[in-house]
């Protein structure tokens, strides 16, 4: 296929050419699909620098994969898919002293957190594929979850990363400390080209409480620490091939309120009075995902009734019993004139039964779609909470303008919101419908001063969307972060920066 071979520059591991072994590695957890050129199985971090010393001299391109649980295609692409999972999954070391794990890119998080228990310690990020997603691709997207609103990102939880550069050098970056000569003299061409345009990202970064789009130039300029660049850079900067994470102790006592409400406006404020209490969580499920749950007959822990506009589901941690009880009486004292009907939960059994509501759309979403699809191509906006109304009753207009059914829901205390629309492929302008929905709802978000990526990372699916979101002077800071540590455009090209002519569904699957 290539000449040279990956073998002439040291790699051990399985290297894939068959269609019938490429193709496990086409699809993934999102719309986008595409059969690889090849995908590599390397045995360890020095197989991985051999495979980036061959792409280097071959001018190969390289998709380093997880376990495919993205969202937007950054796992997927007609390149070298190198598999990050088969042997990189370890178990993880726990350091009960120092509240940290050792971990491998290819161990998933409900892995590690299994072994972290033992030692009464977990990772608080908790991404809804929990069960399936990879360490690596955590680091990759900067994953989050509901819990996000109290405990972050991941970002502020990955100490250290070892990293093989786009030029085959194995390297290593931990908060804090300077990196090796070789970074630092990335570092230093990295600093002095970003220089100018300093004060215009301090004024152009959105005010959003969470974001996965594009590079972390804030962050980065913020801490002067590249970890913060190679963290949510998609796989585009380095592959991650082992990291050190912080740990934390598990809330002792946890409480749930649902709130209901009759009107949007009454939701969303009591997001913005919630947030000095400190919640662990801040969940809405909009009007469509309840009246879908409540078509369907979804089994839930909580009796959704007719009219009701939003529910939030806001959880509280606390050390004692006393101390929950207040808060939450607190809570309630503060939110009652807004909301139309309060449960609470303080044991765990009931908090389980009323998260039920949370997770009762899929199944019906699987049962009755008939004709349609689910296609989460507009799932993960994200918007300064002040301007949430406004974009769930934007997102609401262009849905229904379009005659697309969907379910809104989401992290309402970050301003994120995921959105599920369930396409009709008999018609034969879905496609066309599709791209109509997508470019509208950018439209709203860059007018509300939002991204399109919270936490799912941009992929090759809202690239080519980016210079509308960024403008041009933030996108060339973008070009020059790729530049210097990727100057041959060899790893995951198409994803956060658009090739040349590049459209969000070139690579969409088939859905039948």
């Amino acid at each position: 296929m290539m000449s040279p071979a990956p073998a002439d520059f040291g790699f051990s591991g399985r290297f894939l050419l068959e269609p019938e072994q490429k193709a496990p590695y086409a699809s993934a957890s999102g719309i986008l699909a595409a059969m690889p050129a090849a995908a590599a199985i390397p045995n360890d971090a020095q197989d991985v620098a051999a495979l980036m010393r061959w792409a280097s001299e071959s001018g190969a391109t390289l998709v380093p994969r997880g376990a495919a649980t993205g969202m937007p295609g950054g796992n997927v692409g007609p390149h070298v898919i190198v598999d990050m999972v088969t042997n990189f999954r370890a178990p993880p070391a726990v350091d009960r002293v120092a509240a940290t794990a050792l971990v491998q890119p290819g161990s998933t998080l409900a892995e590690l957190n299994s072994a972290a228990a033992e030692f009464d310690l977990y990772l608080p990020v908790d991404p809804s594929s929990a069960a399936r997603c990879t360490l690596g691709g955590m680091i990759a997207n900067n994953a989050a979850g509901a819990h996000s609103l109290r405990y972050g990102a991941t970002r502020p939880w990955v100490r250290s990363v070892d990293l093989v550069l786009a030029d085959g050098t194995r390297s290593s970056l931990t908060r804090g400390a300077a990196p090796d000569a070789r970074l630092l003299h990335l570092k230093s061409t990295l600093d002095a080209a970003l220089a100018p345009s300093r004060t215009n990202i301090a004024d152009r970064w959105p005010n959003v409480r969470k974001n996965s789009s594009g590079y972390a130039l804030r962050e980065y300029l913020d801490s002067g620490d590249l970890l913060d660049l190679v963290i949510g850079s998609e796989g585009t900067l380095g592959i991650v091939t082992g990291a050190t994470l912080d740990l934390a102790v598990p809330p002792r006592f946890v409480g749930l309120l649902v709130l209901e409400f009759d009107s949007l406006d009454s939701a969303t404020q009591t997001v913005l009075r919630l947030l000095p209490f400190t919640p662990d969580t801040c969940e809405l499920l909009d009007r469509t995902f309840i009246d879908l749950v409540r078509r369907g007959g979804g089994s839930t822990g909580y009796p959704l009734h007719s009219g009701i506009e939003a529910l939030l589901l806001v959880e509280f941690a606390a050390d004692s019993p006393a101390a929950l009880a207040a808060k939450i009486r607190e809570v309630r004292r503060a939110v009652a004139s807004l909301a139309s009907r309060i449960t609470e939960a303080v044991d765990p059994v009931s908090v389980a039964r009323l998260w039920e509501v949370r997770h009762a759309a899929s199944p019906i979403i699987a049962r009755e779609a008939g004709t349609r699809v689910s296609m989460q191509f507009i799932e993960d906006s994200v918007v300064p909470l002040e301007r949430l109304t406004d974009y769930i009753r934007g997102l609401r207009a262009i849905l229904d303008h379009h005659r697309l059914p969907a379910v809104i829901f989401g992290h309402a205390g970050d301003g994120n919101i995921h959105v599920n629309p369930l396409v009709d492929v008999t018609d034969p302008e879905w496609r066309g419908t599709l791209h109509e929905v997508l470019h509208q709802t950018t439209q709203l978000v860059v007018q509300l001063g939002g991204t399109l990526a919270g936490e799912h990372g941009d992929g090759r699916l809202r690239a080519p969307l980016l210079q509308q979101v960024w403008g041009d002077q933030i996108l060339t800071c973008f070009h020059i972060v790729k530049d210097a540590f990727d100057p041959q455009g060899l790893l995951n090209p198409g994803v956060i920066l658009p090739l040349r002519g590049q459209r969000p569904f070139d690579l969409l699957r088939d859905p039948s």
